[in-house]
């Protein structure tokens, strides 16, 4: 069976030292539930098995045991090439999404041709009660919506999400320190009316100023908008 393949084929590319070296980044994973496959590996094998016969059967036995299961499921869905197949693997995946680097590695490349009906889809992501559902729907929003097809309305949505979960709130810090560095004017009224909650609100300053597109000039004004605890 391929499932039985695919994992046979994953511990021949183990690598235990990358392995305990992932372990310590990925808190919400245990040790024993990651292989140890480097990053480079596991994208050149979803692209061998994407033109295989029975790769559904992998995208389709969910919950997947291992780590790098999981993050071999969301670069095959990254290389998927027509829109619908790969919407339907992701709102089929998402669920079962358990850390922030498989989210944030998932990244379809056919997404930026079908902006409008991508939409949508990340409107339903950031109503999820998953956390790391919510988590892409910012990331696709990031990725996506700050440059050419970037909208008010967006950030808005983003600010509206309230969480106590680290990972979407570290998430929407990330969104709007990357919105200050491309949409400075749209965005800086978030920041001045404090329209996120504390933490997040000097997260996005922080990680904004450590940025090389924010201006110096910017910098400063932005430090003088932290909220003190």
């Amino acid at each position: 069976m391929i499932l039985d393949e695919i994992r046979d084929e994953l511990f021949k590319m183990q690598d235990i030292g990358y392995r305990d070296f992932n372990s310590k980044l990925i808190p919400t994973v245990k040790k024993e539930d990651m292989i140890g496959v480097r990053t480079p590996e596991l994208r050149k094998y979803a692209k061998k098995l994407l033109k295989e016969e029975g790769v559904e059967d992998f995208l389709h036995s969910l919950p997947h045991k291992y780590f790098d299961e999981n993050q071999l499921h969301a670069f095959i869905i990254s290389e998927i090439k027509e829109f619908k197949l790969c919407i339907d693997e992701l709102i089929n995946f998402l669920p079962y999404l358990d850390n922030w680097a498989t989210c944030d590695q998932l990244s379809p490349k056919i997404l930026k041709k079908y902006h409008n009906d991508l939409l949508p889809h990340i409107y339903e992501w950031l109503k999820s009660d998953k956390t790391y559902t919510v988590r892409f729907g910012i990331g696709m929003l990031m990725e996506h919506f700050l440059d050419e097809d970037f909208k008010s309305e967006y950030p808005k949505m983003v600010a509206a999400v309230r969480s106590e979960e680290y990972y979407i709130n570290m998430m929407t810090a990330w969104y709007f320190a990357t919105a200050l560095a491309k949409q400075y004017e749209s965005i800086l009224p978030f920041i001045e009316g404090n329209k996120l909650d504390t933490w997040t609100h000097n997260k996005s300053i922080q990680k904004a100023i450590e940025s090389n597109r924010i201006s110096a000039e910017q910098k400063n004004y932005l430090k003088g908008l932290k909220i003190k605890k």
